[in-house]
């Protein structure tokens, strides 16, 4: 008769089974919420370029009329390239402009 302290090799082989099932629910409980995170950053990040692109269009239109009004006159009917050389230097100052703001201020939230 055995030893109530004795496993017998199928008890042993259940409980080895089970303990590798947990771990295996234990580890796709993990991955679940990795993904979760992921795809909350993703949507996050997915939004916010949506508006900073709707953003960047109404800039884009407002600097067009600028240009229209204030420039145009300026140089005349066939002021076309130079029209869009000077929307051009508007563009990328506010785009450094912007940029090195938001840099600046991504390091002060780092540290």
């Amino acid at each position: 008769m055995p030893n109530k302290d004795q496993i017998s090799p199928r008890q042993e082989k259940h409980t080895k089974e089970v303990q590798k099932q947990k771990r295996i629910e234990r580890r796709m409980l993990q991955e679940a919420r990795r993904f979760r995170q992921q795809f909350a950053k993703q949507a996050f990040k997915l939004v916010t370029s949506g508006f900073g692109l709707v953003a960047a269009l109404a800039w884009n239109e407002l600097i067009k009329e600028v240009v229209n009004l204030y420039i145009k006159p300026i140089f005349g009917k066939n002021s076309g390239l130079i029209s869009l050389a000077i929307y051009a230097v508007i563009v990328t100052f506010l785009a450094v402009l912007v940029t090195y703001q938001l840099s600046r201020f991504a390091e002060k939230e780092d540290n």
